[in-house]
């Protein structure tokens, strides 16, 4: 039996940052797969930057925790596909 637990880090940032935005229609989230990481570039509206960051980038940073927390295990995607990270990023973007 193996020990493989199901985590998705793409829909996690992105549950997230639908409550936060007041413009939900324009943030995207682009995953970018690495040999030993995955890159989670997150695009906002310019207005809703502030409201990802959060004071002094708390918010920013407990989503970096979270995702780190997630690294660690086996990422199984949609497909079925497990992976494992040594790292998680994400990259907020505000166009």
């Amino acid at each position: 039996m193996t020990n493989v637990i199901k985590s998705d880090p793409i829909g996690l940032v992105e549950y997230v940052v639908k409550e936060l935005v007041k413009h939900p229609e324009d943030f995207q989230i682009v995953p970018v797969k690495g040999p030993s990481s995955l890159v989670i570039e997150l695009r906002v509206n310019k207005e809703d930057t502030g409201s990802v960051i959060g004071k002094g980038g708390r918010i920013a940073k407990a989503l970096r925790v979270l995702l780190n927390s997630i690294s660690v295990k086996k990422i199984v995607s949609e497909d079925g596909v497990a992976e494992k990270y040594n790292k998680v990023l994400l990259e907020i973007i505000d166009e």
